[in-house]
């Protein structure tokens, strides 16, 4: 009977396209039946097949039983594919692995090398703590063996054995360790256990400190890559253990770094020395500076030279990891990092826009925002095929042999168009940007009206959640991010904006008043009631509705947004700046009560009440409260305003003191400011309350009971309608524009230096900004202002003359004449010299956050932003300066000298400085009198003259006759005594004796004969 071998079940499976599935279930019911029989070889041959069809997916655990049977054949061939099969379907729960036990420990004897092999590669598959110490013993001889592929094997069988069960080191990590201890070791065994080593050392590393000179030489010796590479992972562990191994490490790993070709090899070595913290060491002696330098110059390199995606990736990993401490070496790098951001690859450019967020300043912070703002905006859709994407199962296809394989593998056709951006990336990219510009309280930030516009561009562009995707059931278990609604933090940030900075709030209510508008009036906008971004806004256009330039168009929109909104959280703003807008539309008490202003109050308030009365019935109690409350006062001021009679030509009558003061006092009073995060934490908790205890028991019956309340679509307001709904644009039929003729256009090729806002912001934003910068300098006379007809080197129009008129009318050829404007004016005088009137930088104050007293962390106070005219003002430390000198002082004293701020204090200084220099006098006085007399005690009982000496005093010695042999001293009227002691024979004598004369009190000196030496005393 002619029995297929594994090359006819291949060639079988190739030759059956298309009917792969009926062929292999035939296959598997011949290999069952031959599986089966007596024959070892067969057996073999079908078991073979098996461990085939098994990476197919095809389940072979019902043939473990027949694996042992071609285990235990005596034939190497057959046993080879017995622990083959064993490998490919035994499981630490496969119940024939105890019989196969005794097998092992038999092999692991044998004297054949191959046969020895076997089990060795083959436990580590199937190991079990049982299996682990039954074979142990029979697996730690083999250390020794002669052979060294035996020794290498072993040595991994056993760090899996251990991680099984760890006691096995006890026994087995002596013997590892005179194997890596010994020099004459072979290369690959060494490799091995230098794997194990680094394997287990990032677990416990103190454990392997002693073992650091050794695999220090290794390192410096070796010229084994990938063992190098083992060990700059395991320096990396030691070293945070062991500070002086930095010392030694760096001049090998700064070797290779310079020396290598390996990119894996460069590459660990940089990680490891961040990791290994050599980059953070405050030791000036290591030269942190040049090796982070020499590290972010390969980075670069890795970059920029090879067109790798895996090391792009692995080389914007090390650059985050380097931001942290050489943060301005990163920001060198900006060009290459930017050009990360456009890759094709989606992983890339998140891992480039993380690290964009740490190298920001206020130098480059447009720049890096523009460019991924031009990333939201030119980013295509998805289309419905991309959109209900599913991955393809694997099918067991094979090509046939007639075909060639470089014609089986199907290029991407797609491969050059830019990648599709998904939500998640979208809203990374918005996080970022906000988190970039809002960071240390806006101090990077220079220009606050480029931020509002950002942040109004930003909304039009954020993705909108799909909350059918919440009930996929590909999506089921599985939190996707593009079903956050990333609007509502855009919106957040805007009312920071506004909250914080005083000086925009204007600005920052308009914007939000046009977000609100444009989301009632534009069909084709993206946002709907419920989107998280109308809640700030309604909040601002209802706490600044003061600084809305259209009040009646804002409570039109929020009106509509009311009626047509469902969320519970949206509806509680929104009914809460209904009333506010109300109140500045009719509360004004400067007009007159009118009657046109009363029929006007009447509508406002009727409509108001019409939208506030079908939510005094809602599910959620807030927004039943809040309706109830509004509609019953609008209800009393409509009767109030309807029984106030309106003013004539001879009566002046004023507006219901209802509208004018009741309910605008409601919303008036101090301003709401900022909280900082950690300060209700710090709010004590009220003794007695129990926050976990239902206010009231009988809540989720009466909520159950209107949970069937349906709210339908509103109807349709015929006033609504006609006043304030626009018509449709009717369609006028007109021949092609004459726009078109004028050749097509050239697309601006813009980078993220030289960007314009045009690329990144929508046109109607970029109109505004023209408009109000062409009104800022209007008065500017060296501002020249755009004009209708754009000059350019080559325009559409220059191309119709050029081809109407032929090549003799050339504009650009006309010269143009040198002006140069250092000569003198024609009178001879010197022209005088032109300062710009420019306005100048508005000072921005950013408020901080406010915190309770014990309150944890806040955030910072910088009082000004980068953009106001002294910039951000840093407490300076107080202390002594580089001089070691205390200027302190120095900041309380002013150059004005105004006279109004105080007198000046310098006599009294002076006065202070005299009396100081009389006390210390007196003192000096009181001291020489008691040293005077001591030594007139000591001179009565015999001592020889003692010498006073004061410092820093000069004395000049004046010289006079002896008379009689006694020693005579003249004394001269000043303020420094000359003494001089004559002995007998008239020569000086060998001791000076110093006389000190106070300032006020002199006295003649006296000659004391009782000694043998004459001892001059002068009184005090």
């Amino acid at each position: 009977m002619f029995e297929k071998s594994l090359y006819d079940l291949i060639r079988g499976l190739r030759n059956h396209k298309g009917n792969e599935k009926e062929y292999i279930q035939n296959s598997l019911k011949e290999c069952r039946a031959e599986i089966r029989g007596q024959d070892m070889d067969l057996k073999a041959t079908a078991l073979l097949k098996l461990v085939y069809l098994e990476m197919f997916g095809h389940d072979m655990s019902w043939a473990s039983f027949h694996v042992l049977e071609v285990m235990s054949s005596a034939k190497y061939l057959q046993k080879r594919v017995g622990y083959l099969g064993a490998v490919q379907s035994f499981r630490q729960d496969t119940e024939v692995l105890m019989l196969a036990t005794n097998l092992l420990k038999k092999d692991l004897t044998s004297t054949s090398i191959q046969t020895m092999s076997l089990p060795i590669i083959t436990l580590p598959h199937v190991i079990t703590p049982s299996l682990a110490l039954s074979v142990l013993s029979d697996l730690l001889p083999r250390l020794t063996h002669s052979h060294p592929a035996i020794r290498k094997k072993t040595i991994v069988t056993l760090y899996r054995l251990a991680l099984v069960y760890p006691e096995t080191l006890r026994p087995a990590w002596p013997k590892i360790k005179e194997r890596l201890m010994d020099e004459g070791e072979d290369p690959s065994v060494t490799a091995a256990i230098v794997n194990v080593v680094c394997e287990l050392g990032w677990r416990r590393p103190q454990d392997f400190l002693p073992l650091a000179p050794r695999l220090f030489e290794l390192l410096v010796d070796s010229g084994n890559n990938w063992m190098a590479i083992k060990l700059i992972k395991l320096f990396a562990t030691l070293t945070p253990l062991e500070p002086r191994l930095v010392r030694k490490l760096l001049p090998p790993l700064t070797n290779i770094i310079k020396t290598t070709l390996a990119r894996s090899l460069l590459y660990e070595c940089i990680n490891g020395i961040i990791q290994g913290g050599i980059l953070d060491s405050t030791d000036d002696s290591i030269g942190g500076e040049e090796i982070a330098t020499l590290c972010v110059s390969k980075l670069r390199e890795m970059i920029m030279v090879e067109d790798d995606a895996n090391l792009k990736y692995v080389a914007l990993l090390a650059f985050n990891k380097i931001v942290l401490t050489h943060a301005y070496l990163v920001a060198q790098q900006e060009d290459v990092i930017m050009e990360c951001i456009d890759s094709p690859d989606i992983s890339i450019r998140l891992r480039a826009l993380d690290l964009v967020v740490g190298m920001v300043n206020s130098d480059n912070l447009m720049s890096i925002v523009g460019r991924l703002m031009r990333q939201l905006k030119n980013s295509r859709p998805a289309t419905a095929e991309e959109l209900n994407h599913r991955p393809t199962p694997i099918e067991p296809t094979a090509d046939s042999d007639d075909e060639s394989p470089e014609v089986a593998i199907k290029t991407n056709k797609n491969a050059s168009e830019a990648p599709l951006l998904p939500d998640d990336y979208k809203i990374d990219v918005i996080n970022k940007v906000l988190n970039m510009c809002s960071s240390n309280n806006y101090r990077n930030l220079v220009d606050f009206d480029w931020y509002i516009d950002i942040l109004i561009q930003l909304v039009r562009s954020a993705p909108v959640p799909n909350s059918s995707s919440l009930s996929d059931e590909s999506n089921m278990g599985r939190k996707e991010s593009s079903n956050i609604d990333v609007s509502e933090r855009i919106g957040d940030e805007l009312r920071l904006v506004a909250v914080k900075v005083k000086a925009l709030r204007s600005q920052a209510t308009r914007a939000a008043e046009s977000i609100l508008i444009s989301t009632y009036n534009d069909n084709s906008s993206q946002l709907t009631s419920g989107s998280g971004v109308l809640r700030a806004v309604a909040w601002m256009i209802g706490e600044y509705a003061s600084c809305l330039t259209s009040p009646d168009g804002t409570l039109t929109a929020l009106l509509q947004l009311t009626k047509t909104s469902t969320a519970a959280e949206a509806l509680i703003i929104y009914l809460q700046a209904l009333p506010k807008i109300l109140s500045l539309i009719a509360g004004d008490d400067q007009m007159a009560w009118t009657p046109e202003r009363k029929t006007v109050t009447a509508l406002l308030m009727a409509r108001v009440i019409h939208a506030l009365e079908p939510l005094a019935v809602h599910p959620d109690l807030e927004v039943q409260e809040r309706a109830v409350e509004f509609s019953e006062l609008l209800k009393l001021a409509a009767e109030a305003a309807s029984g106030q009679e309106t003013s004539t030509d001879g009566i002046q009558q004023d507006a219901p003191l209802l509208l004018t003061q009741a309910i605008p006092f409601l919303f008036s009073g101090q301003e709401l400011n900022s909280v900082a995060v950690g300060a209700q934490k710090n709010v004590p908790i009220p003794q007695g309350l129990d926050l976990d205890q239902p206010i009231n028991a009988n809540l989720d019956n009466l909520l159950r009971a209107v949970e069937s309340t349906s709210f339908g679509e509103p109807e349709q307001d015929e006033f609504e309608v006609y006043y304030h709904q626009q018509q449709p644009p009717m369609a006028i039929s007109s021949g092609e524009p004459a726009v078109n003729r004028l050749g097509a256009r050239e697309e601006p090729v813009h980078s993220y230096q030289q960007g314009t806002e045009e690329s990144y912001l929508d046109p109607d934003i970029v109109a505004r900004r023209r408009a109000e910068r062409i009104e800022r300098n209007k008065d500017d006379p060296f501002y020249i202002a755009p004009t209708e007809g754009k000059s350019g080197r080559s325009t559409p129009l220059h191309n119709i003359l050029q081809s109407n008129n032929g090549p003799d009318l050339d504009i650009d050829s006309i010269p143009i004449m040198q002006l140069d404007l250092g000569k003198t004016s024609p009178t001879g005088q010197p022209s005088p010299k032109r300062f710009s009137a420019q306005k100048p930088l508005q000072r921005i104050q950013v408020a901080a956050d406010e915190t309770l007293a014990t309150s944890g962390t806040s955030t910072p106070r910088y009082d000004d932003s980068e953009n106001s005219l002294d910039g951000p003002q840093r407490a300076k430390a107080k202390g002594k300066s580089l001089l070691q000198v205390d200027s302190s002082h120095i900041g309380a004293f002013s150059l004005e000298g105004d006279s109004s701020s105080g007198p000046l204090d310098y006599e009294r200084q002076q006065r202070e400085e005299a009396e100081m220099a009389k006390a210390m006098q007196e003192v000096e006085r009181l001291r020489l009198e008691m040293q005077r007399a001591n030594e007139r005690i000591q001179a009565a009982q015999g001592v020889e003259g003692t010498v006073v000496k004061k410092k820093k005093k000069k004395a000049k010695p004046a010289e006079a006759e002896a008379e009689g042999g006694e020693a005579v001293t003249i004394v001269k009227k000043k303020k420094k005594a000359k003494p001089t002691i004559m002995d007998e024979g008239g020569v000086e004598g060998s001791m000076a004796t110093e006389v000190m004369k106070p300032k006020r009190k002199k006295k003649k000196t006296k000659i004391d004969e009782s000694g043998p030496q004459g001892l001059v005393d002068s009184g005090a």
